[in-house]
């Protein structure tokens, strides 16, 4: 993992789905650059394993799909925290994979109610903190999926290019409060998310990518990182991309 020293120097994030993957990846740097981090998970023990390992100073336990639970989270970690600076939103579920006539209902809604309006419900939450202190990083996790499609991938593929809406919508709200709201659109990386698909569908998401290969979770790390520093000044209502040459737009 490359560290910049001190980037985060007196920075304070909340990194949702934090006890795994991606997220734990990019609490983990926040924490090695000098920030502190309240980590946010469904799974109770990997949080206290990953509050351990990274030196998280705050977890909560919730799903994010709880509207009352995540503004609770967000008054508890702001609390923790002192202030929030930083919130990167990583949490997310794939879903059934299936054709979308014979989508399973259960699945659609599990997958939207957490992936776009738990999303939503935590950007919700923790804006108004960082209005308060007229500065914040805003890094929505989408997918290449939300602005292709995945086929058999109905829920996840909606649910990505609602994000994407989303963080274009808020981004241009922000504009000029010190807030920089932007969505990172991967291909598949490799992380424990891939568990929940069958082989097949891996193997179509990886012939997809140019590069022939699935990215690397470090890689899409580094530039979540870059997004929700302060180095990351006049990019906002966007998105980035680690595709392996995969996005077309």
């Amino acid at each position: 993992m490359s560290v910049f020293a001190g980037r985060y120097e007196g920075r304070c994030a909340i990194v949702t789905g934090g006890a795994s993957g991606l997220g734990k990846q990019v609490a983990a740097r926040i924490v090695a650059e000098g920030g502190k981090v309240a980590l946010w998970d469904v799974n109770a023990d990997a949080l206290a394993e990953t509050k351990a390992e990274i030196g998280a100073t705050h977890v909560v336990a919730l799903d994010v799909s709880d509207q009352a639970a995540v503004e609770a989270a967000a008054k508890s970690s702001a609390e923790a925290l002192g202030k929030v600076d930083v919130l990167v939103c990583s949490a997310g579920i794939t879903g059934a994979t299936a054709t979308l006539w014979d989508y399973p209902l259960d699945s659609w809604r599990s997958v939207i109610d957490i992936n776009l309006n738990g999303l939503f419900y935590c950007n919700r939450a923790v804006v108004p903190f960082m209005l308060q202190n007229g500065y914040g990083r805003i890094v929505n996790l989408a997918s290449v999926a939300g602005k292709e499609g995945n086929p058999n991938a109905s829920a996840y593929s909606a649910s990505k290019a609602g994000v994407i809406g989303l963080t274009k919508s808020l981004g241009k709200e922000l504009a000029g409060k010190g807030v920089i709201a932007n969505a990172l659109t991967p291909a598949t990386f490799e992380s424990p998310i891939l568990a929940q698909l069958p082989q097949s569908q891996v193997d179509y998401m990886r012939s997809k990518i140019p590069m022939g290969r699935l990215g690397e979770v470090s890689e899409s790390a580094a530039m979540v990182c870059f997004m929700a520093s302060e180095e990351c000044s006049f990019t906002t209502a966007s998105t980035f991309d680690t595709s392996g040459g995969r996005t077309t737009f």
